[in-house]
């Protein structure tokens, strides 16, 4: 069981025979009243998202799930194909599923896929992962007082702000947790 105290981001709860991923967790103390929970959560079968409120201290089935070392295979239509690297079973998994992980999926790279018994319900990328920038305006000296952004084009389609001097073409990394900008390559 899992309390509301015990609740971040990521967990895996079992709410009314549904499992949901908590996305947000916000604590709320009114007036006089007791304090309750508001949790932003997505099913993770159905991708759908919601908002539920609760009282503090209620508690849920926390869901076991199994990490698995999965390689991203290739997209066809909305399904997004995998290959289990110790049985090499492969499988696929819906947009809903993913979530905003495709904008981090190259071809060939690892990820752990999270199992609930034998179906795939989550993902989990590495902290950092590296792109090409295939797509920015030049960066010109004398734009900024002081360090500015701009937009860049990642491989993968993903656009993030990226420092004046990454051109197209370099190598940048990427914090997926929170797709900033780490470093150039």
């Amino acid at each position: 069981m899992i309390s509301t105290a015990d609740m971040r981001k990521g967990v895996v709860v079992e709410i009314d025979g549904q499992l949901f991923s908590v996305m947000d967790y916000q604590h709320i103390k009114v007036g006089r009243g007791s304090a309750q929970v508001r949790i932003k959560v997505r099913n993770v079968r159905s991708g759908a998202t919601s908002e539920k409120t609760f009282q503090a201290g209620e508690k849920f089935p926390r869901v076991r799930l199994e990490n698995r070392k999965v390689e991203y295979l290739y997209k066809e239509g909305d399904n997004y194909y995998m290959m289990d690297q110790q049985t090499y079973d492969q499988f696929a998994m819906t947009r809903e599923q993913l979530g905003d992980t495709v904008l981090y999926l190259k071809e060939n790279g690892e990820l752990d896929v999270q199992f609930y018994g034998d179906e795939p319900v989550g993902v989990e990328l590495p902290i950092t992962l590296e792109f090409e920038v295939v797509q920015t305006d030049p960066g010109f000296k004398g734009d900024t007082a002081s360090g500015g952004t701009k937009p860049a084009k990642l491989d993968t389609g993903l656009t993030i702000q990226v420092p004046l001097f990454v051109n197209t073409g370099d190598k940048i990394k990427v914090d997926t947790r929170t797709g900033t900008y780490l470093e150039r390559v």
